[in-house]
């Protein structure tokens, strides 16, 4: 990787695309701290701890929990992606539009991104409104209805702004504008992540008479959570790299005094064809009634003792509905991304064209029907891995996790006079490792899954600068 990244930042074309990319991201970074008028909400983000908001805000790189110009983030734009390629699939006018013509595609999906946009705007100022994150001046008056047209209005433009630099990042840059965005704002966490971990060993204010022992609990607890998080990576790394190679044989032909051909290659298919719009695409919907019911609750439509409410729980993080939901439309997704990237029988015809032939395979129909065998098994097994991450902290908490950790910070203490101090401190470091995973395995699949991607969009583009033809 370093190697690719020397090699493309000496090449001046692609220099200077990913000089734009940072550029772009700079100006993204710089929207996520520019205040809305007539917003206070500085303790606002700890109201969405352990909701589904709490998710979006880190999607969103803590725009939300600021409520700032780029509060929603991405999510408009990717449902609205979502929504038109759905609805490709089902109107064949629609999809024929889609192949022919990419510009006129392109300004529907605008179009309904700022739909979108409209709709959570309103939703996220009610939440604002209920959560007292206004001004006087917004909430009391005769013209107080003219201030919410202002806060909805700008929200709205901070996210049409996104989806224009996502675009920019995409024409001009090293491509990929969403899911670099998406990276950006999960990694500008980091630091502040790194420097509370570190605060938590160092630090023993409050436990002065015994402070070995929070020193030593919080020690574990580090080196047990990096420890974890270095493995996941290794993993994500692993699975992302992994590819079924299916053998094909070309055949021999004579041209003039020369014979071409008779050489033997392989087929490609990659464990993770799709990359991580699987996932990022099954959160966005799998989280979308979940972050309207959390708008309504604020709102005051309805209380804790209605049933909403336990609906609302069902559907949420913590209930039962989510996960199950999520398991299914990350593989419905990898199934649907399959179908689009890669056509086996265009594959079979190319093959065919070429001179190549999978060995006991006829060429034409029966070569496509193999490779979609082998394509629908590969696709299976990639998307059962994402689901599995992305499902790992509900697989192994809150129960697993908590009292895994918990026995081993205890079983260094029992029969001790110190036994219920590090049973406390070693619940609560484990209670803090599974709120840290609740999202844990998908940023991460996110930021590992975007790097790779970006890294094979650099190699291919030095691939192609490099690459001597004839009339070299």
């Amino acid at each position: 990787m370093l190697q690719t990244l020397k090699n493309a930042w000496n090449t001046k074309d692609i220099r200077s695309k990913i000089i734009f990319t940072f550029l772009i991201l700079l100006l993204y970074r710089v929207g996520t701290v520019i205040p809305v008028p007539f917003v206070e909400a500085h303790d606002f983000a700890s109201t969405l701890s352990g909701t589904i908001l709490d998710y979006m805000n880190v999607l969103s790189g803590g725009s939300l929990g600021a409520m700032t110009l780029f509060a929603l983030g991405v999510q408009p734009y990717i449902n609205a992606s979502i929504i038109i390629q759905l609805l490709a699939v089902v109107f064949p006018k629609l999809g024929e539009l889609a192949k022919n013509d990419k510009k006129k595609m392109s300004f529907i999906t605008r179009i309904v991104t700022v739909i979108l946009a409209i709709v959570t705007a309103i939703g996220y100022y009610f939440l604002l409104l209920n959560s007292n994150a206004l001004t006087k001046a917004a909430t009391e008056g005769p013209v107080a209805w003219l201030y919410s047209i202002v806060i909805i209005v700008c929200y709205v433009a901070g996210a049409s702004l996104i989806m224009w630099l996502a675009e920019r990042i995409n024409e001009k840059g090293i491509g990929n504008g969403i899911s670099i965005i998406l990276f950006a704002n999960i990694v500008a966490s980091v630091p502040s992540f790194v420097y509370n971990l570190a605060d938590l060993v160092i630090n023993t204010y409050g436990y002065a008479k015994d402070a070995w022992i929070y020193a030593t609990i919080s020690t574990i607890f580090a080196i047990a959570f990096i420890a974890m998080l270095l493995a996941l990576i290794a993993v994500v790394i692993w699975f992302t790299g992994s590819e079924r190679r299916i053998p094909i044989q070309y055949a021999k032909k004579v041209v003039g005094r020369k014979m071409y051909g008779g050489q033997s290659s392989n087929l490609p298919i990659k464990l993770n064809m799709t990359g991580v719009m699987p996932i990022i695409f099954a959160s966005s919907i799998v989280s979308f009634l979940p972050t309207v019911f959390q708008v309504l609750e604020s709102a005051g439509a309805y209380d804790h003792e209605s049933g909403w409410h336990t609906f609302a729980e069902i559907i949420g993080v913590n209930g039962v509905i989510y996960p199950i939901a999520l398991f299914f439309l990350i593989i419905g997704f990898a199934y649907f991304y399959a179908q689009i990237t890669f056509d086996p029988m265009e594959v079979s015809n190319n093959l065919k064209r070429q001179g190549g032939a999978i060995p006991g395979i006829r060429q034409g129909r029966p070569t496509a029907d193999y490779i979609k065998k082998i394509l629908n098994k590969i696709t299976l097994a990639g998307a059962l891995f994402l689901a599995f991450i992305a499902l790992l902290p509900q697989i192994l908490g809150p129960h697993v996790l908590k009292y895994f950790f918990a026995w081993i910070y205890e079983g260094m203490f029992v029969g001790t006079m110190y036994e219920s101090i590090a049973s406390s401190l070693a619940l609560n470091y484990a209670n803090s490792l599974v709120s840290i995973f609740t999202f844990g395995g998908t940023t991460l699949l996110i930021v590992v899954g975007v790097a790779i991607e970006t890294f094979r969009e650099l190699e291919a583009q030095l691939t192609m600068r490099n690459y001597k033809g004839f009339l070299n």
